[in-house]
């Protein structure tokens, strides 16, 4: 049975959030606020947990989620081969709606999907979620939503479409942001948009050089 509790504000919260870590710790699923939409976590080294969330969601193992964490120190202990540009890209963006793919720490004992060896990371921009994540540790975090309907801007959009394949529901209130991410590629020779968003390529260009989608090396300056 799905419980629903109010993290609106942190004076109260505390029971709401104690409840979704015990999900998290039981290998289940958690739908959380964040500053963009609604997302749906578990633990991002649970492999059954990640699995549960990609069947909640309807995809495949070749759509992996990305991963949400605290603090910008946790970059190094997921991620290696970061590059000074896409250092300063995290520290410019986060905690905001920016995600960068990169490889990942070839250590971690951990089964995201067909991730080529990448990860995705991002720091959210929201009190509730950060204090879930301050608790957890990195989530594996979608959107909580179906695959093919709307990402969820309120806790009950996501109850709708995930029902009792979640545990445990964080509301928020409305998502602040409504607009997705933005996703850079950092693991080739050149940083490379994949999903324009919350922050636009005119942003990302005044702390680095990041190519557009479409564009070619040679036809952006250097940042």
């Amino acid at each position: 049975m799905s419980s629903v509790h109010d993290v609106t504000d942190a004076n109260t919260w505390g029971p709401g959030i104690d409840e979704a870590v015990n999900a998290i710790s039981r290998g289940g699923l958690v739908v959380l606020p964040t500053d963009t939409v609604y997302g749906i976590g578990a633990d991002a080294f649970d492999a059954d947990a990640v699995a549960a969330l990609l069947a909640a969601k309807g995809r495949g193992r070749q759509m992996p989620p990305p991963v949400l964490v605290p603090d910008v120190r946790t970059l190094d202990g997921l991620a290696t081969d970061v590059s000074d540009a896409a250092r300063a890209l995290v520290e410019a963006f986060w905690p905001g709606g920016f995600t960068i793919i990169l490889r990942a720490q070839p250590s971690l004992q951990w089964d995201l999907g067909e991730t080529h060896g990448t990860v995705a990371l991002r720091m959210p921009d929201h009190e509730a979620a950060l204090a879930l994540l301050r608790r957890t540790g990195p989530l594996a975090v979608s959107s909580a939503n179906r695959t093919g309907q709307d990402a969820a801007r309120e806790a009950a959009d996501a109850v709708e479409q995930l029902g009792d394949a979640v545990g445990c529901y964080l509301d928020g209130g409305t998502a602040p942001g409504g607009v997705a991410s933005t996703i850079v590629d950092a693991t080739g020779e050149h940083l490379r948009v994949v999903r324009e968003g919350a922050v636009s390529l005119e942003q990302l260009r005044e702390v680095a050089a990041v190519l557009g989608a479409d564009e070619e090396p040679g036809e952006v300056p250097a940042g």
